[in-house]
Formats: C-alpha cells, sequence, structure tokens
C-alpha cells in the first residue's frame, strides 16, 4: 500500500481493523507499518506515539458503540430501553472484542470533555437512568453498575467461561430482568452532598 495513502484517520481505522483480528494488545505500529508497507518513523508525522494512537482507536470504538446503543434505545424508556442498551453493548463487545478492549482503556480527562462521542454516551446513560428516577450520587453508583454487570458478563461469554448447560442468551434476559427490577426499587436514603464524581461509560 503506498504511503502517500496514509493518514491519521486510515491509520486509526487500520488500527481497528487489526485489534479485531489480533487482539488490542497486540496493536503496534510496527504491526500498521508493516501493514501499509512503510517504515515504523513514517507512522509519526499522523500519531504521536502509540498510545496516541491507542486513545484514538478507544475514540473511535467509543464512537461506534454509542451509535448503536443510541440507535437501539430510540424511542424507548425503562426495561425496553434497559435491555436495548445493554443488547447493543453486548453485541459489539461480541463482534469487536479488540475495538471493545479498546474502550475500556482509561482516557485522559481533558480528551473526555473535548469528545462528543464521550458526551453523548453519558447524556444516553444518564438519560435512560433518569427515567428510573435517580438522581446523583445514585445516577454515578447505578451507572458504575451497569457497566461492571456488562463488561463482566461479556468478557466471561467471550472467554468461553460459561460452561453451565443453561443458554446463556436465557441468563443475560434473565440478568437485564433482575436489573430492572434493582433500578425501579434502588435503595435511597445517600446523602446528597457526597461528592459523586461522574462516571463515563468509556466505550
Amino acid at each position: 500500500m503506498a504511503r502517500a495513502g496514509i493518514t491519521a484517520d486510515r491509520l486509526v481505522a487500520a488500527a481497528a481493523e487489526l485489534s479485531d483480528d489480533v487482539g488490542f494488545e497486540n496493536v503496534t505500529l510496527s504491526a500498521l507499518a508493516r501493514h501499509f508497507g512503510v517504515k515504523d518513523a513514517s507512522l509519526y508525522s499522523h500519531v504521536k506515539n502509540l498510545q496516541d494512537l491507542r486513545t484514538r482507536l478507544a475514540l473511535l470504538a467509543g464512537g461506534e458503540l454509542i451509535d448503536r446503543i443510541a440507535t437501539a434505545v430510540a424511542g424507548r424508556a425503562g426495561k425496553d430501553a434497559l435491555a436495548a442498551f445493554a443488547g447493543a453493548y453486548r453485541e459489539y463487545a461480541l463482534q469487536h472484542p479488540g475495538r471493545y478492549a479498546a474502550t475500556q482503556i482509561r482516557i485522559d480527562q481533558d480528551l473526555i470533555a473535548d469528545s462528543p462521542a464521550l458526551r453523548r454516551t453519558a447524556e444516553i446513560t444518564y438519560g435512560m437512568l433518569r427515567a428510573y428516577g435517580l438522581e446523583e450520587p445514585d445516577l454515578t453508583d447505578a451507572v458504575r453498575l451497569l457497566r461492571s454487570t456488562f463488561h463482566g458478563y461479556c468478557a466471561l461469554e467471550s472467554s468461553g467461561a460459561f460452561g453451565a448447560p443453561r443458554a446463556v442468551q436465557a441468563s443475560w434476559d434473565r440478568t437485564i430482568d433482575a436489573l430492572h427490577v434493582l433500578l425501579e426499587h434502588w435503595p435511597r436514603g445517600q446523602s446528597a452532598s457526597d461528592d459523586a464524581a461522574a462516571e463515563l461509560l468509556t466505550y
């Protein structure tokens, strides 16, 4: 592939494809240089370093994921919205394991503030949970619960760790049922003065 065809966007797109093929942790500048048929040094005019590349990949994947979620939850509320949100999350995690892994890295807070995709993630996630009557600090706690549940389930499913004969989909459906009941009966009474910083679902 000709060097002249390389741009930062094409480099990140190639990294996204490579991450799904070989794993996010195996995405390197050397591997991408081989993909494009150039020397490693040629890529530094497009990204600062490997961390910069991985951050860009995380933002790309986060945008893709929230687009799916937004489409899934549009016009829905309550349990229907929760199930649609969770289903879109799980589908993306299983279909794009490398990109999904990228969404789990910690991103600099300044970049989060400047990212329309991550701001949209917060708006959609918190909007769904406010429909359950939650306010801070319960919102942050609920977001962390959902993130932990969805991520843990997808990680175990993708690794083949669920060995019981019961269908994985059936257990997933019951998990969503249980989360809905929990959100409807969220324990109240925590002090509103608690300092609970908003936790983004950094997809």
